[in-house]
C-alpha cells in the first residue's frame, strides 16, 4: 500500500512538473513584442545603416538592437505618408484595401481585422502609447494613451481611454517613453505583452528638447550632392513640388526669409508665424529657447542685410538649421530606445521580448533640395526595420530581401503562433529572421493617393532589387531608374532604347502586382 502511495505521489509530482514545463513552453512560444515606432526617420540618420551622418550623429541604442539582432537593408513602405503607413502596419494590407489611403481619410475602419485585435484575443496584454494619427479610436488595445492628430513636442496633450484629454508639461518624446514604461510596470504580468511605443519625433516642426539645443553646432553636416537639384530628365511634376528647403521650408523656427514693405529682410517673431510649439512653451522654456535661437537669428539677419549671403548661402543656412534640429530630435528618440532596452534588462525581460525599431517612412534630408516625404524616390520610400529576437535572430545579421510594412502584421501573427487571415497581403518575416532562404518576393508595389499636399501628385510604381518604374497618371508620364548606375535617381531612362527590355519587364510586373493586390483603377489624366 505504501509502495502504491509513493508511486502515485511520484506520478503526481511528475505531472505537476511537466505541466509547469508545458506552461513555460507555451509562454516562450508567445514572446513579448515591443514595437518602437518613430515618425519620418530617414535611414541616413540611423548609424547602423551607415552613410555620411553615422560618425557625427550616431544612434547607439538603435544600433544596439541591430548589433544584437538584424538590420534589414531593403525595407520599404507601401505609401509614404503617416496615417496610411500606420494603417498598413495594423492591417497587413495596402492602403486601398484597408481604406485609409490618405491623411485626410475619415479614420481607420476598426471593424476590419487588425493584428492588435488578434493578439489581444490570443491573450496578449496590448497597449499603444504616443502618436496614433488614425482618427478613429484605437481598438484591440487593453490600454491606450495617444497624441491627438500630429501632437506637439512641448507640453503635449494626450487623449485618455475615457475620452478625456490631459495636458502634460514636458517634451513629447520623454513623456511617451515615461508613459510606455509606466504601462509596462502595471501591465498584467501573467500575459505576454504587445506594446506599440510611437513617437511624434522627428516629424516637423523638428523641435529639439532643450537639453539638446546646440549639440550639433560644432559639427560640419555634409551637404547632399542633390541639394540644388534642377529636376531635369524626370517627370515634369517634380519641378512643381512645394517641399523645397529653398522656396518652401518655413519650419524649425527659422521661418521664411521675407522682406517687409520697406524691403528690409526679416525673420518673423517666433510667437507670430509658423511656431505652434513656441506658443505652448512655459516662460522658462521660452527663455531657454530664445537664449539659444535669438542670437543665431540676429547674426543671420545682419549678414543677409550686409549682402554677405547669396541665395545659395541662404539655402545652405536653412539646410544646416533644419538638419541640426532634426538630428537633435532623433537624439531624444535614440535615448528613449535606450531607456526601454534598459527596462527590459533590469526586469529580466530581454530574453523573452522581441524588440523592433521602425518608422512610418523615410524622409528627405536635403536630397533633391527637399524636406518631407511622399515621393517614391528612395529617401522617403525606404523605412528602417531593425529587430532583436534573442535565440532566433543571429546577431549582426543584415538581410537584403525586399520587405514592406504590409509584412509586419503577419510577422507578429506567426510570432504569436496564429494563422494569418487570407485578407492580409503581406508575408511573415519569421523565415527570414530564422535565417531561412524561402522563395521570397522579387518586387514591391507602391501607391501614393494623397491629393495635392505639397503639390506631390498621385503616383504608383514597382521596385525590384535594381530597377524602379514610376507612373504619374495625372501627366501620363513614366520614369524608369537604374538604381545601380544612378542611385540618386537623377535621370529617367524610360525612353532609352538600351533599357527597352527592362522597361517592358517592369511594366508587365507592375500590371501583375496591381492585379495581385486588387488595386483600384488609376485616377483620370488631366
Amino acid at each position: 500500500m505504501e509502495s502504491l502511495f509513493k508511486s502515485c505521489l511520484t506520478i503526481l509530482v511528475f505531472s505537476v512538473i511537466v505541466g509547469d514545463m508545458a506552461t513555460f513552453a507555451t509562454a516562450n512560444d508567445q514572446p513579448n513584442i515591443l514595437f518602437i515606432f518613430s515618425d519620418d526617420h530617414a535611414i541616413k540618420s540611423i548609424s547602423c545603416y551607415g552613410g555620411p551622418l553615422a560618425d557625427i550623429a550616431p544612434t547607439p541604442h538603435i544600433d544596439r538592437i541591430a548589433d544584437e539582432g538584424a538590420v534589414f537593408l531593403n525595407s520599404f513602405c507601401a505609401n509614404s505618408i503617416c496615417g496610411p503607413s500606420r494603417a498598413t502596419i495594423l492591417t497587413g494590407k495596402h492602403s486601398h484595401k484597408n481604406g485609409f489611403m490618405r491623411n485626410t481619410s475619415q479614420g481607420l475602419d476598426q471593424s476590419q481585422w487588425t493584428v492588435a485585435k488578434a493578439l489581444q484575443a490570443r491573450g496578449y496584454d496590448t497597449a499603444v502609447v504616443g502618436k496614433w494619427h488614425l482618427k478613429s479610436q484605437p481598438e484591440g488595445f487593453n490600454y491606450w494613451e495617444i497624441l491627438p492628430g500630429q501632437g506637439n513636442y512641448y507640453n503635449p496633450v494626450f487623449k485618455q481611454m475615457d475620452g478625456q484629454t490631459k495636458r502634460f508639461e514636458g517634451y513629447a518624446t520623454d513623456l511617451t517613453t515615461e508613459k510606455a514604461i509606466a504601462w509596462l510596470e502595471r501591465r498584467d504580468k501573467s500575459k505576454p505583452f504587445f506594446l506599440m511605443c510611437q513617437h511624434k519625433a522627428p516629424h516637423r516642426t523638428f523641435s529639439p528638447a532643450l537639453r539638446h539645443l546646440g549639440m550639433f553646432d560644432e559639427i560640419e553636416i555634409p551637404e547632399p550632392d542633390t541639394l540644388f537639384d534642377n529636376y531635369a530628365n524626370r517627370s515634369k511634376t517634380l519641378a512643381t513640388n512645394e517641399m523645397e528647403i529653398d522656396r518652401h521650408f518655413d519650419w524649425a523656427y527659422d521661418a521664411k526669409v521675407r522682406k517687409d514693405e520697406r524691403g528690409d529682410v526679416t525673420l518673423p517673431a517666433p510667437d507670430r508665424y509658423g511656431t505652434p510649439e513656441y506658443k505652448r512653451m512655459t516662460p522658462s522654456q521660452r527663455e531657454a529657447w530664445d537664449a539659444y535661437f535669438g542670437p543665431k537669428n540676429e547674426d543671420f539677419l545682419q549678414d543677409y542685410a550686409a549682402g554677405k549671403l547669396r541665395d545659395a548661402d541662404v539655402v545652405r543656412w536653412k539646410y544646416r538649421r533644419y538638419m541640426r534640429n532634426y538630428l537633435s530630435t532623433v537624439k531624444a528618440v535614440d535615448e528613449s530606445v535606450g531607456q526601454l532596452l534598459s527596462y527590459l534588462d533590469q526586469h529580466n525581460l530581454a530574453d523573452d521580448t522581441i524588440v523592433i525599431y521602425s518608422s512610418d517612412q523615410g524622409f528627405y534630408l536635403g536630397e533633391h533640395g527637399w524636406y518631407d516625404k511622399r515621393w517614391m524616390f528612395e529617401e522617403s520610400f525606404r523605412m528602417p526595420f531593425v529587430i532583436r529576437w534573442p535565440g532566433i535572430v543571429k546577431p549582426g545579421n543584415q538581410p537584403t530581401q525586399l520587405i514592406q510594412n504590409i509584412d509586419y502584421a503577419p510577422t507578429f501573427m506567426e510570432v504569436a503562433g496564429l494563422a494569418v487571415p487570407d485578407e492580409v497581403q503581406g508575408r511573415s518575416l519569421v523565415p527570414l529572421l530564422k535565417g531561412a532562404e524561402p522563395n521570397w518576393r522579387d518586387s514591391l508595389y507602391y501607391a501614393y493617393y494623397e491629393l495635392g499636399e505639397h503639390a506631390v501628385p498621385q503616383h504608383f510604381g514597382v521596385r525590384t532589387d535594381r530597377y524602379k518604374l514610376i507612373y504619374f497618371p495625372v501627366t501620363d508620364e513614366w520614369n524608369l531608374f537604374d538604381l545601380s548606375e544612378d542611385p540618386g535617381e537623377m535621370v529617367s531612362v524610360h525612353d532609352d532604347p538600351e533599357y527597352a527590355a527592362i522597361r517592358k519587364s517592369l511594366e508587365t510586373e507592375f500590371v501583375r502586382l496591381r492585379k495581385e493586390f486588387d488595386a483600384p483603377p488609376m485616377p483620370d489624366k488631366k
